[in-house]
């Protein structure tokens, strides 16, 4: 190590766990797409493999947490925030593992949510790595655009609701609607861990300020 690396910041352990949490979360979506495009049981295993994953980094995050005494922002923010994009990988996790249970085949709308969300969780890690950067003003521009990128799923979503409705014919079909709009739901639900995430993150730069 050079003379000079020793007079530099480290990065903040907190800090550093949450970027990887948001990277994770990266991953899954950019496994969601690729699902998606071709699903088959290859592709749910590695998003399940990345669930778990995942949650062993905020299963180390929560262990520093209760035997840490400071913290680079209030303690309940950090668990705050790593909860909420914890919650959107599980819910990748579990719109897959329906998707195999139920045999339902994806299909535009689901893709499209997909990216929203991956666009949106590539937001949310550019807002973490500019917290750690103590670049407040950047984080919270990446925080609202990651708000921004989840009301558009949910735009996506009712879309999607409406048109399912419309072609509902007779009980098959009925049936095949309520496996599809509750897949739908997990995506949707992944979207308000996401605005929950970056409204965790609007919090601590208001505190921070």
């Amino acid at each position: 190590m050079a003379i000079k690396d020793l007079f530099k910041k480290q990065p903040n352990k907190f800090l550093s766990l949450l970027v990887r949490q948001t990277e994770m979360t990266i991953q899954a979506l950019d496994l969601l797409k690729l699902y998606f495009k071709n699903r088959n049981r290859d592709m749910a295993k590695q998003i399940a493999a990345t669930e778990k994953e995942a949650d062993e980094v905020r299963r180390i995050l929560i262990e520093e947490l209760m035997r840490t005494f400071i913290t680079p922002f209030d303690r309940e923010d950090i668990f705050a925030l790593s909860r909420e994009i914890d919650d959107i990988v599980d819910y990748v996790n579990t719109t897959v593992e329906e998707m195999e249970i139920l045999d339902v085949r994806p299909n535009s709308y689901m893709l499209r949510m997909a990216s929203l969300l991956h666009d949106a969780a590539v937001e949310i890690n550019l807002s973490v790595l500019r917290l750690q950067d103590n670049h407040l003003t950047v984080a919270s521009d990446h925080a609202q655009r990651a708000k921004s990128l989840e009301n558009r799923v949910e735009t996506v979503y009712r879309e999607a609701i409406a048109d399912l409705f419309a072609k509902a014919k007779d009980l098959k079909h009925v049936v095949e609607m309520m496996k599809i709009r509750e897949l739908y739901r997990h995506l949707s639900n992944a979207a308000d861990r996401g605005d929950g995430a970056a409204n965790v993150i609007s919090d601590i730069i208001m505190k921070m300020s």
